[in-house]
């Protein structure tokens, strides 16, 4: 990431929004703006310029800041991405973006990962030499997103492909939800090492007011009971609280979904 950097920026209560800076030539993309003044301070400290918004999908909570952001900045100065399914939902768009497009951002080169079920048209941003997806709130760290206008199957799809990026990638998710995550985590996987000393790492971290932030694709096929629906302790644990679950790997994935619903 000798050419990049990725700069975290609080949002709202448990939010974030993150600066995309391509060093080369000082500019910077910003990923699911909620405040739009916290941007612009980050943006100011840093000493980039911003020349488009990602957003990845539709909710209040990531794209509530795209319009006070754009009037902020020179008109037609930034280009607002996100999928086309959600074209008249994303404020100011101007770059619809299908899956697997490629894209610029300076002298960086992205891809837009298309990740349904959480909404209709969740993208997630993949930048290879980077090293970096953003993922917005389909896959969190020790977590998934809700299934709000999906099903199950589109979320284990959605998941798969983000957990096929290499697995040194950085996961940059949309909210700051990995202590309750892995607590659920480990009801179902109580016998997991690497769950229990993510957890260890995952509270140090907070206690000392850090954020949990990125992630990694490796860590959270080792971790995340989304990514683990073939692993028999999760199973066992699923199976003994919803006795009928279905053997396959789908049914496994909605009915841990549903007991996270109600964690």
């Amino acid at each position: 990431m000798e050419n990049s950097r990725v700069v975290v920026v609080d949002q709202l209560m448990d939010n974030y929004a993150y600066l995309v800076i391509d060093e080369r030539s000082g500019v910077a993309g910003v990923v699911d703006v909620a405040e739009a003044d916290r941007v612009l301070h980050a943006a100011e400290r840093e000493g980039v310029r911003i020349v488009a918004i990602l957003s990845t999908h539709c909710h209040f909570d990531h794209v509530g800041g795209n319009d006070e952001l754009l009037a902020a900045l020179p008109p037609g100065s930034v280009q607002v991405f996100g999928h086309r399914a959600d074209a008249e939902r994303i404020p100011g768009i101007t770059r619809p973006l299908e899956d697997g497009e490629d894209f610029a951002l300076g002298a960086m080169h992205g891809r837009a990962i298309f990740i349904p079920a959480h909404t209709r048209g969740h993208l997630a941003y993949y930048f290879a030499e980077a090293g970096a997806v953003f993922t917005g709130d389909t896959l969190f760290a020790g977590g998934c997103g809700r299934i709000f206008e999906g099903d199950a199957a589109q979320m284990m799809s959605s998941l798969g492909r983000l957990a096929g990026l290499p697995d040194p990638t950085l996961v940059y998710c949309g909210h700051e939800y990995t202590r309750r995550n892995l607590e659920f985590a480990a009801m179902l996987e109580p016998s997991n090492p690497a769950l229990a000393q993510r957890r260890r790492e995952v509270d140090m971290l907070l206690e000392q007011g850090g954020r949990t932030v990125p992630t990694t694709v490796a860590l959270e096929k080792a971790t995340n009971p989304f990514l683990r629906t073939q692993s028999p302790e999760l199973r066992a644990s699923v199976r003994e609280q919803i006795p009928d679950v279905g053997d396959d790997a789908v049914s496994v994935l909605a009915a841990t979904r549903l007991l996270k619903d109600n964690f």
